[in-house]
């Protein structure tokens, strides 16, 4: 199982790595555990490029996982990578585990000319924690407390949760109630007639207002109505415009709603607000749930175009400043709409 984290302005520190061993959990918004972590290095070099985090595989399965990773690392435009295993137990006065792993990457990396600049090892990203390198027996030391990492600060300024495990974070996405989509599936296979773009985006405006004003799940009629909304991609493309700038009241906002329908509608009406959230977590720079949302998004419609797109740009490791012109074309008509970003400030609700 991979996570993709985009590169963008990041405070970890590339040179430092026991600091960036401790930034890991806010790159990546959880903790990992038993992981392959491989960090892109950015012209001039210093700078954080994509950001790939995978499961430990079995011995024979390290080849086929660094020929998978290194053309990802590949794509992106890196000069270098460093490289980071978190798991196993280190016996006393030998190399770290899993360095058979660290070679196989190594050699995939340099097949596309890549360096590995570092090649680091911890069992657990917590504060004391050993870590070591891979090929300096002398480079090692503790960790220190991730929570006082400068990555840990920026993240709590901008009010990102890191979860203990990646299982923890996926569960967010998980339906609220299996037989209240049993229901609406039914429901939306009847075919209800599509609604005006006006109708569309009234719909819209009043799931805004009444989650602002704390009443909670939709109800089936309410859940249908917003499914066939987002259905309009007139309608789906302006609430991309709710994701920026990233972090206001309206973006977050924005994103709970999403996630709500995420977890309220069936496949393949799942699919578009499913996108919606991996573009908003996109645009904040949590590429480990946008990916876990636009792998929702696909899994409920593989055809999905915007699902796709967005999904082909974070595994390239696209900073998210690219791709804010999509919200940024979409906003020339959000007031057209009645979704203006104003009205969704915390309070502003009638």
């Amino acid at each position: 199982m991979t996570t993709a984290t985009p590169a963008g302005r990041s405070p970890a520190d590339l040179r430092d790595p026991a600091q960036l061993l401790a930034a890991l959990p806010y790159l990546l918004g959880f903790r990992p555990g038993k992981s392959v972590v491989a960090l892109g290095h950015r012209i001039p070099g210093d700078r954080l490029g994509l950001v790939l985090r995978a499961d430990i595989p079995r011995r024979e399965d390290r080849a086929r996982q660094a020929q998978a990773l290194a053309p990802r690392m590949a794509a992106g435009t890196h000069v270098g990578v460093t490289l980071v295993v978190v798991g196993g137990r280190r016996r006393s006065g030998s190399p770290p585990p899993h360095a058979g792993l660290v070679t196989k990457l190594t050699d995939a990396l340099g097949d596309f000319a890549l360096p590995v600049f570092h090649a680091l090892w911890t069992p657990r990203i917590t504060a004391g924690a050993p870590w070591a390198c891979y090929t300096e027996p002398d480079c090692g030391g503790e960790l220190p407390d991730p929570r006082a990492t400068v990555a840990a600060a920026a993240a709590t300024a901008d009010g990102l949760v890191v979860f203990d495990s990646r299982e923890s974070l996926a569960a967010l996405l998980a339906p609220r109630s299996p037989e209240a989509l049993t229901r609406r599936a039914a429901l939306l296979a009847q075919a209800p007639s599509p609604p005006s773009p006006a109708e569309a985006a009234s719909a819209v405006r009043a799931a805004f207002d009444r989650q602002l004003r704390g009443e909670g799940p939709p109800t089936d009629e309410q859940a249908v109505e917003l499914a066939t909304a987002l259905t309009l991609p007139e309608v789906r493309d302006v609430c991309l415009a709710m994701a920026v700038p990233p972090g206001t009241a309206a973006a977050r906002e924005a994103e709970r709603l999403w996630l709500t329908l995420v977890r309220e509608l069936p496949a393949p009406e799942r699919a578009e607000p499913a996108a919606l959230l991996g573009y908003a977590a996109y645009m904040r720079g949590n590429g480990a749930f946008a990916g876990m949302a636009l792998d929702n998004a696909l899994a409920a419609d593989p055809g999905h175009l915007l699902a796709t797109l967005l999904q082909q740009v974070l595994n390239r490791g696209t900073p998210p400043e690219v791709l804010r012109g999509l919200a940024e074309t979409a906003a020339a008509d959000i007031a057209a709409f009645g979704l203006e970003p104003a009205d969704f400030e915390t309070g502003q609700a009638a």
